[in-house]
């Protein structure tokens, strides 16, 4: 095997391509190759070796050690969070194990390499007040004040991710059962989500009255610029971070991610169930959902002393009698 075969950089373009031909999402194809490349560039800044079969176990503990202590992310300064460095362990996981079964490499150095523990990350949520004056504002607003209100509308009542919202389609919709297929969906994996009476009634109101006329034929999507073309993610998280500072909203990231958030904490507190909850927001582990029930706990001790079943029990009197 020649030796320019083995170089880092000319595996991570190898690995590249096969996410891409193993139908990955062009997002995960994305971030998989920019973790790398920030490994390649590790290596070089530190004068460590960049081929596969001179690449050792400490070396890679040098980086993840590195990741912890000393990077940064690219526009805020900050350190890396927690989640973020298991983001690049598990990239490495993926890309050393994809170099095995390739047979460039006669073992998978990450397998005796854990992902390091994060800490509990704290969620924000709005609260309803917040949501409210989000509602006054947008309908106060000039413009767009209908499209608006629906994103806000589907954000809140769907959890939806920002690049599932964008890439629904006038087909997609069934508002006579109550339903949005997700045909975009993290993994392409489809999935259909309920949508409550409010919401169908704006949509409904919204692709009648105020949704602009296609550029062409070709374009379907629900939401629509001025110029008739799809509505972007990027534009999206603009308007609720102009909307997030008019309104004042402090203590509270004001996108579309806490949106997502602020929703399965309602539900939860509504009444939802966990699993249901899981299929609605396409979560493929049941684990990535429960970490709502461990940070939500206040919360939910709260929904607790009102629903306790045995302090609503109507023998209750007589289990007092019992422990006096």
């Amino acid at each position: 095997m020649k030796i320019s075969v083995l170089e880092l950089g000319n595996l991570v373009q190898g690995f590249k391509l096969s996410c891409q031909t193993e139908g990955l999402s062009p997002k995960t194809t994305e971030w998989y190759t920019s973790f790398l490349q920030r490994f390649l560039s590790f290596l070089e800044q530190s004068e460590l070796p960049t081929r596969l079969d001179r690449i050792e176990k400490i070396h890679i503990r040098r980086f993840i050690l590195y990741l912890q202590q000393e990077a940064r992310t690219p526009h805020t300064n900050k350190p890396l969070s927690g989640a973020t460095v298991q983001g690049y362990v598990r990239t490495l996981k993926a890309f050393f194990a994809w170099a095995e079964r390739e047979e460039y490499t006669p073992a998978n150095l990450m397998v005796k390499i854990p992902v390091p523990k994060a800490g509990t990350r704290v969620i924000t949520t709005f609260t309803e007040t917040q949501i409210q004056n989000l509602f006054t504002l947008c309908l106060s607003s000039k413009g767009h004040r209908i499209r608006n209100m629906v994103i806000l509308l589907l954000l809140l009542d769907c959890g939806l991710r920002v690049s599932e919202l964008v890439g629904i389609e006038l087909n997609d919709i069934d508002l006579e059962e109550g339903v949005i297929k997700i045909r975009k969906a993290k993994g392409n994996k489809e999935r259909y989500v309920p949508v409550g009476s409010v919401v169908q009634k704006a949509v409904w109101n919204y692709i009648n009255t105020s949704r602009p006329g296609p550029f062409s034929a070709r374009v379907n999507n629900l939401l629509l610029n001025d110029n008739g073309l799809p509505l972007t993610r990027n534009g999206v998280q603009q308007m609720l971070r102009r909307y997030g500072r008019k309104a004042g909203i402090a203590g509270v990231r004001c996108s579309p991610h806490t949106l997502r958030h602020t929703f399965a904490r309602n539900y939860l507190l509504n009444g939802g169930d966990i699993f249901s909850l899981q299929k609605i927001l396409g979560h493929s582990s049941l684990a990535s959902v429960r970490m709502y029930l461990n940070l939500f706990t206040t919360d939910i001790k709260t929904q607790h002393t009102r629903f306790s079943p045995v302090d609503n029990l109507t023998c209750k009197p007589m289990i007092h009698s019992l422990l006096r």
